[in-house]
């Protein structure tokens, strides 16, 4: 199949992190995007390419918006959907009030499948084409996020948790067990289309050490699998994992013993980081997910992306959402509570940055760059078309933007999910706002 996309194109030539806007950013103010089978196989601008254009090919045509490439989410639970915006306490007490009791209801297949469908619709609702998903304890729950994610021809990373202690029985597995149905679930679905597993121990409090090692070595078994986890979230949980692991110098070299640091181990939060944890993920080449939303609304704390991100020994940092301690689908939204939160901590975050992190840093985190993260030849059409016109506020601030710095500031600013025009996945239109059933299935052509 072949078709083309045309408007103004958003991408990335560099790190601005390290680099000038000008330098880092790749503005096309108007450009067409040829596609064939899934992947980009030219970006021109417009004015000369289409004259070359064969007269068979399709043309969507977005003069007033912006086509990036698709948001990347580098931490999410699919099974805290359903409890979004539970109310009060820190993270262990949240935790046993509502997230343990919620993820039971995936013992049910049927349970699992309708929230998949329904997560998966958010994703691509709020512009989000890749993520790192956390499932439950239950097998079935990984079966029904892939079987949804394959449905859509999104490319997920996702796992089965595990957890043998400190949970509720119906929670929790056993270091054999969690190890055993891990390794079906890799044979079954690792690399099968777009599907990528990944090895899910929930946090160290919740495994024993003999299944942290059980969990390395299903990781080292399998080359190209991720491994996920959490790290440094809330202070109380430190407290914990000291004193369920005395022995180790740290929360992270409980993960560093175990073998779970390396390319593509992505931890979440990883507030409280101190310079050797931060020298351990450069010398490893982990990756850290940045979940602001999430860490605001439990006040567990404000990461530090200045820190992280330091020039002479930089981290991999991505954004997450972590729903459902995370409030809301969007990357827009995040992103403008990551500003935030760099404010709090007395340092600032730019757009750039901002959708860099969402986009191409997030995919060179998560060792996708080669296929993911921006809009040039060879790489995957999952892109995005955000309309800076979404809403009467958004249109009437756009036009006092002066430059694309701006719009983008006030795009992850007063930004979410409506700014999404359309989302294409393998250069598939999967989600159209304007349409009355906005969702088709890929290659079905059926709303659904």
């Amino acid at each position: 199949m072949r078709r083309a996309l045309r408007g103004p194109t958003l991408s990335f030539r560099g790190d601005p992190f390290r680099l000038p806007f000008e330098e880092a950013v790749h503005f096309r103010p108007d450009a067409l995007i040829v596609i064939e089978d899934g992947v980009i196989v030219a970006v021109e601008d417009a004015a000369t390419a289409l004259a070359a254009l064969p007269a068979d090919i399709e043309v969507d045509h977005y003069p007033d918006a912006i086509l990036s490439a698709g948001f990347i989410d580098a931490h999410v639970h699919y099974p805290q959907m359903q409890m979004i915006g539970a109310y009060g306490d820190e993270l262990l007490a949240w935790l046993e009030k509502y997230t343990f009791v919620a993820e039971q209801d995936f013992a049910d297949a049927a349970h699992a499948s309708d929230v998949a469908g329904r997560f998966l619709r958010e994703l691509l609702r709020a512009g989000t084409t890749t993520a790192a998903v956390y499932c439950t304890v239950h097998p079935g729950s990984v079966e029904a996020f892939f079987t949804e994610s394959e449905r859509f021809n999104t490319r997920m990373i996702a796992g089965k948790v595990l957890m043998d202690r400190n949970a509720p029985e119906a929670l929790r597995d056993t270091a054999e067990t969690g190890y055993e149905q891990s390794k079906a679930l890799i044979e079954r679905w690792h690399g099968r289309g777009r599907q990528l597993y990944c090895v899910t121990p929930r946090f160290a409090p919740s495994s024993t050490e003999a299944q942290l090692e059980e969990a390395g070595r299903l990781w080292r078994e399998h080359p190209g699998t991720y491994l996920q986890t959490h790290l440094c979230e809330n202070r109380g949980e430190i407290d914990w994992v000291r004193q369920l692991f005395p022995e180790r110098s740290s929360y992270l070299d409980v993960y560093d013993h175990a073998g779970l640091t390396g390319p593509c181990a992505i931890f979440g939060h990883a507030v409280y980081m101190d310079e050797t944890d931060f020298a351990c993920c450069h010398r490893t080449g982990s990756a850290l997910a940045h979940c602001p939303t999430s860490n605001l609304f439990l006040g567990s704390g404000l990461f530090k992306m200045v820190e992280a991100r330091r020039t002479d020994r930089p981290v991999h940092v991505a954004l997450g959402t972590d729903l459902g301690a995370g409030t809301a689908f969007s990357q827009l939204q995040t992103m403008n509570e990551a500003y935030k939160v760099a404010k709090l901590g007395g340092t600032t975050l730019t757009p750039a940055q901002a959708f860099w992190l969402a986009t191409r840093g997030a995919a060179e985190a998560l060792h996708l760059d080669d296929r993911l993260g921006t809009i040039e030849p060879g790489k995957e059409a999952d892109i995005i078309v955000l309309d800076p016109k979404a809403t009467p506020l958004l249109e009437f601030r756009s036009a006092y933007c002066r430059d694309l710095s701006e719009t983008l500031s006030v795009l992850m600013t007063l930004g979410d999910d409506r700014a999404i025009r359309a989302t294409y996945v393998a250069g598939e239109r999967v989600y159209d706002r304007e349409r009355k059933e906005a969702f088709c299935y890929a290659g079905e052509g059926q709303t659904q």
